[in-house]
């Protein structure tokens, strides 16, 4: 006899479907798993046998076969502890293995037979409704997988709570969906003493989504308005926290199962790998810039970065993917992010500042700007000077207009562009910084004075294809914020001002 058990395997974010095959037969005692799994997977072996023992019920002297399949599928994760146990007793007939037939399981066994915590479980969710199955996962995962919507979900504290209740001498209530965690507004733009050009460059970021670079001295504030920047975006929508919340869950960081509304914020530091910064590593697990998907990726101190691990964000910025290529693993994750960096002119950081620059400059400065490499240039959409910030600046009193009147705008200019798409029928493009040239060619078309205008910068700056469509893109979510349909000449003004023309000024 062969008991069955389904489980699943991790590739990215998708959940594969597993079956754990369990055949006792005689011979010499053993127990062996077979179908490429990794070490934690082989662990299993002891955990198993000693959560039966804890609950009373021994493994039979006999060779014990779990085979799990498909073979050729990497299998990574203490997951599978929870349903080699339950193939086992159903192979022992210890519990009916028909009333395991429409479950999916995952689970850690403990070595005194509770069921710890793992990761995945909302995309293992997921997979079981799209099975028509229902999910069996620790306690202290239900609340996570709760929110998967129409599956039932069976969330046991133990090995022996659950087979009493497949058993039914037992029910196990179900558990309810985790409440939302509370949104954090991070910085006010109060706070931020003088700096209205670069504020205003923010909201234009904030409004259509668009990767930013701030350049100035030490101390100017560049830290503190990119920190202020998730108190002017606007939520994210039920569909884009789900698939946020599942890369979470992966990554074992959805913190008490409870979703968040709350765009992602990170800053890695300038130290991180390639690895840490894409994704990878022994596990291929997601990156920084998957962490980030519909949030913000900050990078300060964009230039002590290493050039390599920059340029490995060129193709993900564009695509809003990244790829993980691995000898044993090939997998995508979404990185659909918002690239905001700042760095400072030049090494000492005072470039233009006759009594604190360095008797190097300007040429240290070229030296240091040069690090960052021009296709990646291209793709910040907003370049932005941060100058010093003066005491007379610090004596002011605080601005009135706060991030909430901000963040007003931002969303009125946001609900516009999705009024728009929608009507294209291109629903899958949520802001400007998405618009692909032939999209732009239809809503960002400027008027006669401005085409003139983008043709004669065109010329004198050099401009790339990629550029001269940036260009478009910011000047429609300007347009967008002063509420008008057409693209102006005074937009096109604007977001040239937001062009890089040198490197060194």
């Amino acid at each position: 006899m062969v008991a069955r058990v389904k489980t699943v395997a991790f590739i990215g974010i998708e959940a594969r479907p597993v079956d754990v095959e369990v055949q006792i037969t005689g011979g010499l005692p053993a127990f062996a798993v077979v179908g490429l799994p990794d070490k934690a997977v082989t662990e299993a072996r002891e955990r198993v046998r000693a959560a039966l023992d804890a609950v009373g019920m021994a493994l039979p002297p006999k060779r014990i076969t779990v085979n799990l399949a498909p073979a050729d599928l990497p299998k990574e994760g203490s997951h599978f502890d929870l349903p080699i146990a339950l193939a086992i007793l159903a192979a022992m007939n210890v519990i009916p293995a028909g009333e395991l037939a429409h479950y999916l399981v995952l689970g850690e066994l403990g070595l005194d037979g509770g069921i710890a915590p793992v990761n995945g479980v909302l995309p293992a969710a997921i997979a079981a409704a799209e099975l028509d199955c229902a999910l069996i996962c620790p306690r202290a995962s239900g609340p996570e997988a709760a929110w998967a919507g129409e599956v039932e979900v069976v969330a046991a504290p133990s090995l022996l709570a659950l087979v009493n209740h497949v058993r039914g001498t037992q029910v196990l209530s179900p558990p309810e969906p985790a409440g939302e965690a509370p949104l954090s507004r991070g910085g006010d733009l109060k706070d931020v003493k003088g700096q209205e050009t670069a504020k205003r460059a923010l909201e234009v970021a904030a409004a259509g989504g668009h990767h930013m670079l701030m350049v100035g001295p030490p101390g100017a504030g560049k830290s503190l308005m990119a920190a202020c920047l998730p108190g002017i975006l606007p939520p994210l929508t039920p569909s884009e926290a789900l698939e946020v919340s599942m890369i979470q869950s992966v990554a074992g960081a959805l913190a008490e199962g409870r979703i968040s509304r709350q765009r992602p914020y990170r800053a890695p530091h300038h130290s991180a790998s390639m690895a840490a910064l894409t994704g990878g590593g022994l596990k291929a697990r997601p990156g920084e810039i998957s962490l980030a998907h519909k949030g913000i990726l900050f990078l300060d101190e964009l230039a002590e970065f290493s050039r390599a691990v920059l340029d490995s964000l060129r193709q993900p910025l564009e695509t809003g993917m990244v790829t993980v290529a691995r000898a044993n693993a090939h997998l995508d994750y979404p990185a659909d992010v918002q690239l905001v960096a700042a760095m400072n002119p030049c090494r000492c950081g005072h470039l233009g500042d006759a009594a604190l620059a360095c008797h190097k400059a300007p040429r240290c400065a070229m030296d240091y700007q040069s690090r960052i490499s021009g296709p990646l240039m291209d793709r910040m959409d907003i370049h932005i000077e941060v100058n010093a910030v003066s005491a007379r600046d610090l004596t002011l009193p605080p601005p009135a207009e706060d991030s909430a009147a901000v963040a007003a705008r931002v969303a009125e200019a946001r609900q516009r562009q999705q009024r728009r798409f929608e009507k294209m029928g291109e629903s899958r493009i949520t802001t400007n910084a998405r618009a692909d040239g032939r999209i732009l060619e239809e809503i960002a078309r400027p008027d006669d004075a401005g085409s003139k205008l983008l043709e004669e910068a065109a010329d004198r700056f050099r401009l790339t294809a990629r550029g001269y469509h940036r260009v478009l893109r910011v000047a429609r979510t300007l347009a967008d914020l002063a509420g008008v349909d057409r693209v102006a000449r005074s937009h096109i003004a604007e977001a040239l001002t937001y062009r890089r023309v040198g490197v060194a000024r």
